[in-house]
């Protein structure tokens, strides 16, 4: 550990030491004023813009005397972007930058007062739903009405690209493997829970959702499938402001989410907080029907399941955050996010067993009404220098969070004969907390060189305690009895260091992009033993490099192409690797395994975007020790454990258009065909699958006069595999209509989701002499009613700083939600 902050604090010295350097290219300088009273404006916000296409190069701010300076600039046209709060933006003139002028003085840019005339800043454009940048797609959320009401997992679902299986799983472009960040900082849970989690966040907490396929070396390499960051809002005007959102919705059962943001700036300080409620009943009628075979084919036994549950979940979530600007180059920050949530989910669970020749021998009835409760907190600590106007800064960052869930099981067994005649009876009670603390600190460091060469650079080290009990008792004579073949111990510890170093730079129509990160994952677990068995350990220390390289050649005005290059790597979750059996009910079991590899994949794409209207890509992925769910017949029992299989070749190509089809009509579809090859070996089972999958996503939205807008959105989705199990069509129709009041401070939103109640999954598997299927119904049909009312006065604010810094390790927190 001493190394480690010697090292960080070395880095840092560097850094610092680096302010020395002299930067050299071209300069453009001016000044601000007010056109008024011609008073000077310090701490302005002033942007340089490339005159082609207005795309933003870097931000200053103006000193006590109302002047700026732009360094280190290459041969091209300018234009400065000024804005302060309180007055409408002024552009300055075009100046051109090359050999003969290397600097240009452009002179006073005359803010005018924006109460003189409101006319100029009047706010009438608006967002669109997806913005392309050269590494990154952009989904901007309130742009699209049918997200309403919503939940953030809805949002990411009908997001292009991006897929939620029936579990809860996220996939992009038809693969598994996400990491999932929430500003900047991974969310430190596995799949499941951050399912969960998502779950419990109204869409009108979002802001907008970052997806990358190829994320540079700067971020951590977990996620084969690449990376989605959610962004929260953040109010960025000055004074006291902000906003209340209260939404309802009507499924079979009713459900709610509610939100108040609220945001006070001045000179030194922004204070910001968003606190969310959420109130979600639903349900879901589960289907099962495993077939078990003898070896010649014949059928053995039927088992035929139905289970029937509700849950009420009520949930809290709340961010508070303190920027300080020290200076107008440095910046301290806090931020303090919390999430808590319960959860009550009574079931009814019939069996029913058959003989081979399929008639009834006997039955089983479970009960339960288990309630589970959780609590995820974070603090993150940021500091971030600029020392200059051409992007040269250093950021630190410090994370910790713990992660603490009260589980219960319960499995309240009755056994009767075909005939309903009672047969006896067992009791099964458990209780499973888990307990997860996360330390994180890392530091970044940017470093624009000459001729135009932009150096990126950091270190991190990452710490993870995991504890998790499995405490379960048999009720015998209404005592308790510990059932020691079921009671589980286990402890793990993991630390990740990593360094990286990323290089960039524009040649006339080329831009380039390389950098490669290490990581040095150290493990170990310990299995705590009972009278039955005894204590049980392993350690593990592996060392990883991850090259990632970025090409982009802007052919004209109109056709850009980009190749991007990835190596990513994805880590069992904490849970997954432990080795003792969690009973879900007495015929399906999970259990973790302790010796599984982590998966990695090589990622290439290849895109071109046409007038920034249409684009399309070709992605494939190659990756080595593939683990998925694997199922084992164990009696009448599935095991469900993880296991590494094999590997995949992925080819998936993808097209996505914003098409204006007339004033009022904006049409964006998405078309996805997604082909993948699976080779290896279940237990017992050698596997060689082909299989092939469409995906076609249309949003369609429509503006109207007098403040009414609404959308109609929908997609399709073919057969998939997922691992051993293959997922029937799945589809779902959206529509929504919006109305501006009160001066466009009051927004009014009518959705309903899933109107033609497809969104039921079902599939089946085939696996060692046992053939099984399933069918869900779900409360998913819902007809939603929001209202949000803002407050505060739209002026631009300064620069938003991201926070957080914590690694892939929240991704990996597997709970039992």
């Amino acid at each position: 550990m001493k190394k480690q902050l010697l090292s960080l604090l070395a880095f840092a010295g560097f850094a610092f030491a680096s302010q020395a350097q002299t930067a050299t290219g071209g300069k453009i300088l001016g000044s601000i004023k007010d056109g008024g009273i011609q008073k000077v404006i310090d701490a302005a916000s002033v942007s340089l813009l490339k005159a082609q296409d207005s795309s933003l190069i870097k931000i200053a701010v103006t000193d006590k005397e109302g002047s700026f300076l732009f360094e280190n600039l290459k041969d091209g046209d300018y234009l400065v972007l000024a804005t302060s709060v309180g007055h409408a933006k002024t552009y300055s003139q075009s100046v051109t930058i090359n050999s003969s002028a290397p600097n240009q003085q452009i002179g006073t840019l005359q803010l005018v007062q924006a109460g003189k005339n409101l006319k100029e800043v009047l706010v009438t454009g608006k967002k669109q739903f997806i913005e392309r940048k050269a590494d990154k797609t952009i989904i901007n959320v309130d742009a699209m009405i049918s997200n309403t009401g919503s939940t953030a997992l809805d949002v990411l679902e009908k997001s292009p690209g991006v897929t939620v299986d029936k579990d809860g799983n996220i996939s992009l472009k038809g693969k598994q493997g996400v990491m999932i960040m929430i500003d900047g900082k991974p969310t430190y849970l596995s799949a499941p829970e951050v399912s969960n989690m998502l779950r419990n966040m109204g869409s009108n907490q979002l802001d907008q959702i970052e997806i990358m396929t190829n994320p540079s070396a700067k971020y951590d390499a977990s996620g084969t499938a690449g990376l989605i960051n959610i962004k929260t809002k953040k109010n960025k005007q000055k004074g006291f402001n902000g906003s209340i959102t209260e939404a309802y919705g009507q499924g079979f059962y009713s459900k709610n989410n509610n939100s108040v943001s609220l945001n006070y700036k001045n000179g030194k300080y922004n204070v910001f907080s968003n606190f969310g409620s959420n109130y979600r009943k639903s349900y879901n009628d589960l289907y099962i029907l495993r077939k078990f075979k003898n070896a010649d084919g014949s059928i053995k036994s039927i088992l035929e399941q139905n289970a029937y549950k509700t849950n009420t979940n009520k949930s809290f979530n709340a961010k508070i955050g303190v920027d300080f600007y020290a200076t107008a180059k440095t910046t301290l920050g806090i931020v303090i996010t919390g999430i808590t949530s319960k959860d009550i989910q009574p079931s009814i669970n019939t069996t029913y067993f058959e003989n081979n020749m399929i008639a009834l021998d006997s039955i089983a009835v479970s009960n339960s009404d288990v309630p589970n409760k959780w609590k995820n907190g974070s603090v993150n600590f940021n500091f971030r220098h600029q020392f200059d106007s051409t992007g040269k800064e250093i950021t630190f960052d410090f994370d910790y969070l713990n992660y603490r869930a009260n589980k219960k099981s319960q499995l309240d067994n009755i056994y009767y004969n075909s005939n309903w005649q009672l047969k006896g009876s067992d009791y099964l009670i458990g209780n499973l907390p888990t307990d997860i603390n996360v330390y994180s600190a890392k530091v970044d460091f940017t470093l624009p060189l000459k001729k135009g060469i932009k150096v990126e650079t950091g270190l991190k080290s990452s710490f993870v305690n995991t504890k998790n009990t499995a405490a379960y008792y048999n009720i015998i004579s209404n005592k308790e009895e510990v059932d020691v073949n079921k009671t589980n111990n286990f402890n793990y510890k993991e630390n990740i260091n990593a360094a990286y170093i990323n290089l960039s730079k524009e040649i006339k129509k080329w831009s380039l992009q390389a950098g490669v990160r290490m990581e040095n994952t150290n493990n170990n677990g310990f299995q705590f033993g009972n009278p039955i068995s005894k204590d049980s350990s392993f350690k593990n220390s592996y060392l990883g490099l991850f090259p990632n390289a970025f090409l982009n050649f802007n052919a004209s005005e109109k056709n850009q192409f980009s190749f991007s290059y990835g190596r990513r790597i994805k880590r069992p979750d904490y849970e997954d690797m432990n080795p003792f059996l969690y009973y879900i009910d007495n015929y399906t079991y999970d259990q973790g395994n302790p010796f599984l590899k982590p998966s990695i994949a090589n990622v290439f794409e290849l895109s071109h975007t046409y007038k920034q209207v249409v684009s399309t890509s070709l992605n494939y992925t190659h990756t080595e020790n593939l683990f998925t769910a694997v199922f084992t017949p164990k009696g009448q029992a599935i095991v469900v454990s993880q296991d590494n299989y094999g590997r995949s070749n992925q080819l998936t190509f993808s097209a996505n258009a914003q098409l204006k089809l007339a004033k009022w009509w904006m049409a964006i579809p998405y078309l996805e065909l997604d082909y993948g090859n699976y080779t290896g070996n279940f237990p017992a089972q050698k596997i060689d699958i082909n299989a092939t999958t469409f995906l076609a996503n249309i949003t369609n939205q429509f503006t109207f006069k007098k403040g009414w807008s609404a959308e109609l959105s929908g997609f399709y989705r073919t057969k998939g595999i997922e691992g051993q199990i293959v997922v029937n069509p799945l589809g779902q129709l959206n529509a929504g209509l919006q109305k501006q009041l009160l001066k466009n401070k009051l927004t009014a939103k009518l959705n309903i989701r899933d109107i033609l109640n497809t969104m039921q999954p079902s599939g089946y598997l085939k696996i060692t002499n046992t053939d099984a299927s399933f069918s869900q119904q779900r409360d998913n049909r819902t007809i939603t009613i929001s209202l949000s009312y803002r407050f505060g006065k739209p002026i631009k604010g300064i620069q938003k700083r991201k926070t957080g810094g914590a690694g892939d390790e929240q991704n990996r927190i597997k709970g039992g939600n």
